[in-house]
């Protein structure tokens, strides 16, 4: 038998749970992944631990409780559980039952991001999270940030899938103009086995404001490229370049370009909620840290712009969760990623069914 939340989220994959900084200074981070309660923790050693956010005894929440060492004890009745969620003490008891604990998720931290495995502990190969460079080469900078979305995590996914609404939703932000939608279609679009590829050109256009806020000539000419990578169950990468106009940066010529590498991480809290979290890198000017500041507000209001829209959407889909949309040509990307994730979960279904005697 399966339950509601195996028809939505996929299990068996790694999500973004929380940035290292949360955890600083014995935080108790409670955090809600895919309709589970969590608490996710550094242990005094450096271990970062994630467990079921309920003490088995008579569920109060391990977030209020105590960080001893690499454990955490419930400060309800003192039960004490170690980093495996097994129980370890109990005052006032002497015995205690070796499957007394609560449940323990995989977590590793790797490139201040903390990622969770929230299915089969048993197939939570670090191998398989995704590598972003940029996070660890030393020619990027960036600061690391975090937005809830009241809205369902696809519909997030389908505004990063098409950068045509950059014009429309981000004027005078992230898009510059109209004209993005009009004067630009997608170079190349890959249709990938874990998710798409998508490249878009904007040539000879004026810099979007977010990049004039960090240049010195805020009124010469760009060639503009934007690629953007797109995974399941919901890990977006995007390359941005703006070269002199006319340098040949289409042919592979980018001396004097200045670029961009934006990663976002899309984490479903419940069927309509969203973790999401990002950082926009830069490789130029390293030593001026006003622009991984400047980078990150012009982001966080471009988002935001987002978020008002995507927010509203979620809104009239409760109304009407029966609703149904028509495709136009700027959905490919988007389509193939929802197939995609779509086989992922019937695949994770089937695997997981019990078999007939």
């Amino acid at each position: 038998m399966t339950t509601d939340t195996d028809d939505i989220f996929l299990k068996n994959c790694w999500y973004v749970a929380a940035w290292d900084h949360e955890l600083i200074d014995g935080t108790r981070l409670a955090r809600t992944l895919l309709e589970k309660p969590v608490v996710i923790y550094k242990g005094e050693s450096g271990k970062v631990v994630a467990l079921d956010d309920r003490c088995c005894h008579r569920g109060a929440p391990l977030s209020m409780g105590r960080i001893e060492g690499d454990c955490i004890r419930c400060m309800y009745h003192g039960m004490k559980f170690e980093p495996s969620g097994k129980c370890i003490q109990i005052p006032g008891q002497d015995m205690i039952p070796p499957k007394l604990g609560v449940r323990s998720y995989p977590v590793v931290e790797r490139d201040h991001l903390v990622w969770i495995w929230m299915g089969d502990a048993d197939k939570a190969d670090p191998a398989l999270i995704i590598d972003y460079p940029p996070l660890h080469e030393p020619g990027w900078k960036g600061m690391p940030a975090y937005m809830h979305y009241d809205a369902n995590w696809l519909l997030i996914v389908d505004n990063l899938s098409d950068f045509a609404h950059l014009a429309f939703v981000h004027t005078k932000t992230l898009g510059g103009s109209e004209e993005y939608a009009y004067q630009t279609k997608p170079l190349n679009i890959e249709r990938l086995p874990n998710g798409f590829r998508v490249e878009r050109w904007h040539m000879n256009s004026d810099s979007p404001p977010f990049h004039q806020k960090v240049i010195p000539d805020k009124t010469a000419k760009v060639d503009r490229r934007n690629i953007g990578h797109m995974h399941v169950p919901g890990i977006f990468f995007l390359e941005s370049m703006f070269a002199p106009a006319g340098s040949g940066a289409e042919k592979g010529h980018i001396d004097g370009a200045r670029q961009y590498r934006n990663c976002q991480f899309m984490t479903p809290e419940t069927r309509r909620s969203t973790h999401f979290f990002w950082n926009y890198l830069h490789n130029f000017d390293l030593d001026d840290p006003n622009i991984a500041l400047s980078l990150c507000n012009s982001l966080r209001e471009g988002f935001m712009e987002d978020k008002a829209i995507i927010e509203a959407q979620q809104k009239l889909f409760d109304r009407d969760p029966d609703l149904k949309l028509l495709a136009i040509a700027a959905d490919a990307p988007l389509s193939h990623f929802r197939w995609t994730l779509s086989q992922r979960l019937q695949e994770e279904r089937s695997q997981s069914a019990p078999v007939a005697a």
